[in-house]
């Protein structure tokens, strides 16, 4: 999927979820609005060698529609992520590295400046598969988890 195939898309995504049931999540985050978002301080998930910021979380006026950005690093040889499904969908613009992003036991290999989809649902992860360390750009939009 390139560029333009994916800005098609993306209003197609956003209306589908926008007609999902509301979660007590919801409730929880705070609305988005339109503007300038800086990156937070890096956290360490639960996972070795691999620390993520985040720009947002929270709840567009459009519906029920959540939206998270995150731009994670893993260092090389870090183990992958727990293998997850979700509600929501999640979109990955690699910055630098390589990665391999492993949708329903199907590896796809992603090199700077590519993106990867996995729509909600379908079991997912995310590794470094390179010789140095890889950033990408997570975005995940859906209904509140």
């Amino acid at each position: 999927m390139d560029r333009r195939e994916f800005a098609g898309f993306l209003p197609v995504l956003l209306a589908g979820v926008a007609a999902l049931p509301e979660h007590a999540e919801a409730a929880s985050l705070p609305p988005l609005e339109s503007g300038v978002f800086k990156a937070g301080p890096p956290s360490r998930g639960a996972v070795p060698k691999r620390i993520s910021q985040r720009f947002a979380q929270g709840m567009l006026k459009a519906g029920n529609i959540r939206l998270e950005i995150h731009e994670t690093t893993q260092e090389v040889g870090a183990p992958h992520e727990p293998i997850e499904s979700h509600l929501h969908s999640e979109i990955w613009l690699v910055r630098e590295g390589t990665v391999e992003l492993t949708v329903n036991g199907t590896a796809h290999r992603l090199s700077a400046g590519e993106m990867g989809l996995c729509v909600a649902g379908d079991k997912h992860y995310i590794q470094n598969v390179g010789d140095t360390p890889a950033s990408y750009f997570v975005v995940t939009v859906g209904p509140p988890e």
